[in-house]
């Protein structure tokens, strides 16, 4: 592909991407618990099991179907290609970024695993895996997704369409970096 048509293509997409982001971005009123209203999607995601935590951004619901947390990234603790890629990537040893999953999905477990979660969609309901893609809350209305990333154990991971909340994960994962927080210690 020619270098000038690439940054056309390029740029087009940034573009299409800030427009969505600002379209988002004017729905959030600065709370994170949400009103039953607001959900989108069925009422049997008002109150869901979590019965195990798979790792640090993976969920297993009582009906065993998987759910990834929205938005937010956090490091492998098993082999695998992604394993090996991010350690390319970040040139960090694997071992260490292992270690690091380990931590995430410790800290995920504490936070949901054997409690009741409501579920929140966005414009994508599933990913290419089959896994239901959600913003999840606690019934105290802790925003796990956002509290993961503030907590300092996810980096972020934004696809579009799926960008409801993309600025709040940006603010909460700079501050958690800037604040040494989690796996930033």
């Amino acid at each position: 592909m020619k270098r000038g048509v690439f940054k056309a293509i390029l740029a087009l997409g940034f573009l299409i991407f800030s427009a969505l982001l600002l379209r988002v971005g004017s729905q959030y009123s600065g709370v994170c618990p949400l009103s039953q209203g607001q959900l989108s999607g069925a009422s049997s995601y008002e109150d869901v099991l979590i019965t195990r935590v798979i790792d640090g951004d993976t969920l297993q619901m009582e009906n065993r179907k998987r759910l990834r947390l929205i938005g937010i990234d956090t490091p492998e603790m098993h082999e695998s290609n992604k394993l090996q890629r991010d350690a390319q990537r970040t040139k960090q040893d694997a071992e260490i970024i292992k270690t690091m999953g380990r931590k995430a999905y410790e800290f995920t477990r504490k936070l949901v695993e054997g409690k009741r979660v409501r579920l929140e969609f966005d414009v994508e309901k599933n990913d290419k895996y089959s896994r239901l893609l959600a913003y999840v809350y606690l019934k105290d209305g802790t925003f796990v997704n956002a509290e993961i990333v503030k907590q300092g154990y996810a980096s972020l991971m934004t696809f579009v369409p799926n960008v409801k909340y993309a600025e709040l994960f940006k603010e909460f994962y700079k501050e958690a970096r800037e604040n040494k927080r989690g796996l930033w210690k």
